[in-house]
């Protein structure tokens, strides 16, 4: 049995069809169609959803990080994420690329950011030891 925490908020989202369907969340803020990866269709797929909210959310790590050791993150910060559907011996798997410009810092303290951020993002937390990422400063 799962030992749930305090939850201080709840994404809700009710899909249908999988990756040729849709999803809406209780809000109606996010309503989306989906189609397959590289095929016809107009729609997103798991792996560009999961891409956006990682880096959001890694976005938001830094910034909490550079506020913890008095640095002003720059304000054109950018991260390109870069999430891979792969399949081997039959199995999918996911591997993933966050490619983070953080322009006007040295090197070493870009990096230090880069490395306390990791470590407190909830999807650096979900990921860690679940597929390949690498945390790259561009």
């Amino acid at each position: 049995m799962t030992d749930f925490k305090k939850a201080i908020y709840t994404a809700q989202v009710h899909t249908t069809g999988g990756r040729d369907g849709a999803s809406r969340s209780s809000d109606g803020r996010l309503d989306i169609k989906h189609s397959v990866p590289g095929g016809p269709g107009q729609g997103t797929n798991p792996e560009q959803l999961f891409a956006a909210g990682w880096s959001a959310c890694f976005e938001g790590a830094l910034g909490l990080a550079a506020g913890a050791r008095k640095i002003a993150l720059p304000k054109d910060t950018a991260i390109d994420a870069e999430v891979d559907l792969c399949q081997e011996d039959g199995s999918f798997f996911l591997q993933a690329r966050l490619n983070v410009s953080l322009p006007g810092l040295s090197p070493d303290v870009a990096r230090q950011l880069l490395s306390d951020a990791h470590a407190t993002c909830p999807y650096s937390k979900a990921t860690r030891g679940n597929i390949a990422v690498e945390i790259n400063l561009v």
